[in-house]
């Protein structure tokens, strides 16, 4: 026969134990998930590996051919008043464009451009630039930057920013001035001279 007096003990035991061990274990829980499921932390400049910031100068030519057998830049998407819009809204243009040395496409491929532009202006001729300079020669090979802006065509100098990119370029930011070098209204292909300011590390 069991003592009533133990088992009232081990009772009373158990009353005081049991919420102190669950509070233990909720406690480890919660500092477990907080240091295996971190939603973010700060990190030092070392811990990633990072020097000092270079500003570099790109220049290269860029250049968008619309015309021919081998198009760089295709029409994807237009809106039902692209055709009869002064400037072409709602068109969408996807590309693959050189970029060279020199303004001529004989000239050495220093990487392409890549990505979308669009007809954004109602008024004047206006695009809205998505796209990556993907680089494939010398120390910049394969490494990006990433251009998202406006491109007002017709403007002398175009300043468009570089919000980001990869490889060399990570943690890039600045901008490229683009200049039209060469803009044939017949067949609508282009060349533009670009000047690329960027820091990185």
């Amino acid at each position: 026969m069991l003592n009533p007096t133990i088992t009232m003990a081990n009772c009373a035991f158990l009353q005081l134990t049991l919420p102190i061990f669950t509070l233990v274990l909720i406690l480890s829980s919660n500092f477990i998930q907080t240091h295996s499921q971190q939603f973010s932390r700060r990190l030092s400049k070392t811990e990633m590996g990072l020097k000092a910031q270079k500003l570099s100068h790109l220049h290269f030519y860029f250049h968008d051919i619309v015309s021919g057998r081998q198009p760089t830049a295709v029409r994807v998407a237009e809106a039902a008043v692209t055709n009869s819009s002064a400037t072409g809204f709602g068109l969408v243009v996807m590309i693959d464009d050189p970029l060279t040395l020199g303004p001529n496409m004989s000239s050495k491929i220093v990487g392409r451009a890549q990505g979308i532009y669009g007809s954004a202006d109602l008024s004047k001729l206006g695009l809205l630039m998505v796209l990556n300079f993907a680089f494939t020669e010398g120390k910049f090979n394969g490494s990006t930057l990433s251009v998202l802006g406006r491109n007002a065509v017709f403007s002398a100098v175009r300043e468009l920013p570089i919000v980001g990119g990869s490889g060399v370029f990570r943690f890039a930011k600045g901008y490229a001035e683009a200049r039209t070098h060469e803009l044939n209204f017949k067949t609508g292909d282009a060349v533009v001279e670009y000047n690329v300011y960027v820091f990185h590390y």
